[in-house]
């Protein structure tokens, strides 16, 4: 059994073929989609977080509505950059949206990806120390931040003379959301940040690419990525179960709309690239077939297998009827003869 979710990027444009013409657009549909989605019988709505870039950004207004809007879809991000965040304010915004959702926030956060300007997180107010070369000591130093607060525990020296009456103790950012800390899952994009997230006690978020080539396909890298997960998470000594996401581009070809779309757009291979001048990457491959193909080929993915939730990435630009369309496919024609519901 999976739970099945979708990854949405939220990207706009005005060009004609869009039907996310605005950032306004991207929001609005957004919240429909993840409406639409709980009504399939589907698991949850999650979103990238993207900064200078026209996609979706500030995740928890987006959260909070669609919270408020839903009752049983989780609701989370893949992933928000942590070097662009104050923790201590995201702590109260993430609690806050968690509170209106009824607990069911799944947060998805990491060091984040090349992003649209150069160091961008230092438009933000955030310069790394000396040597940090991308931001990812300071990625982490902010999520070590994040997780304490996170936890609940007072920490902040209260006013003698305060305005309102404060509670006896060292006080902690408000509103604390109970259980939101268990519910938080690091981006990692290599074996060894997931072995990091493992110890660390957050879930396992792996997507369609990994920052090394061990000349391996990739959902056997991916999967071998989650065993060592795994073993760390044992081995720290946490006592719940962890859980453990991977995303891909699955598209069931069963209408003419689907074979115009994606007919011709089937990825059968995984690609090896570089992220930037320094960075080479394997990218997942994407599947794109009848629906009795898609099982065939999606048993062979291992990565998947080993998963519990699996993100079905979305082409948000195509509009929310057709997007719930293809996650209605997979749902009905796919997942059933997997033995995922």
């Amino acid at each position: 059994m999976k739970r099945i979710g979708f990854l949405s990027f939220g990207h706009w444009s005005a060009s004609a073929y869009s039907q996310v013409r605005s950032a306004s657009d991207a929001l609005i549909q957004s919240i429909e989609l993840g409406e639409a989605v709980e009504g399939l019988g589907a698991d949850g709505a999650y979103f990238r977080v993207h900064h200078f870039a026209q996609q979706l950004a500030s995740p928890f207004p987006l959260l909070s509505a669609i919270g408020a809007r839903t009752r049983r879809i989780e609701i989370g991000t893949a992933v928000i950059d942590m070097r662009y965040e104050n923790p201590l304010y995201m702590v109260e915004d993430a609690g806050a949206a968690d509170l209106i959702a009824g607990g069911r926030l799944q947060l998805g956060i990491s060091r984040g990806s090349p992003e649209q300007v150069i160091d961008g997180f230092r438009y933000f107010g955030y310069a790394p120390a000396e040597g940090d070369v991308t931001g990812a000591d300071m990625a982490r130093q902010h999520t070590e931040v994040f997780l304490q607060a996170l936890a609940g525990a007072g920490f902040a020296q209260p006013n003698p003379a305060p305005m309102f009456p404060n509670p006896p103790g060292l006080l902690r950012p408000e509103p604390h959301s109970p259980g939101l800390r268990d519910r938080i899952w690091w981006g990692a994009g290599s074996r060894a940040t997931a072995e990091w997230a493992g110890r660390q006690g957050m879930n396992l978020m792996s997507s369609t690419l990994l920052t090394e080539d061990a000349g391996v396909p990739f959902h056997e890298l991916q999967a071998e990525q989650i065993r060592r997960f795994r073993e760390a998470w044992t081995s720290a000594g946490h006592a719940r179960e962890p859980r453990v996401s991977v995303s891909r581009s699955i598209f069931a070809l069963v209408d003419d709309r689907d074979r115009a779309y994606f007919g011709r757009a089937n990825q059968a291979t995984d690609q090896v690239g570089y992220l930037d001048a320094q960075t080479k990457a394997i990218f997942g491959r994407s599947y794109a077939a009848e629906p009795d193909v898609l099982v065939e080929e999606l048993a062979k993915d291992t990565a998947i297998q080993a998963a519990d939730t699996l993100l079905l990435t979305v082409p948000n630009q195509l509009g929310v009827d057709y997007n719930a369309h293809a996650i209605e496919s997979i749902l009905k024609y796919v997942a059933p003869e997997l033995g995922w519901r």
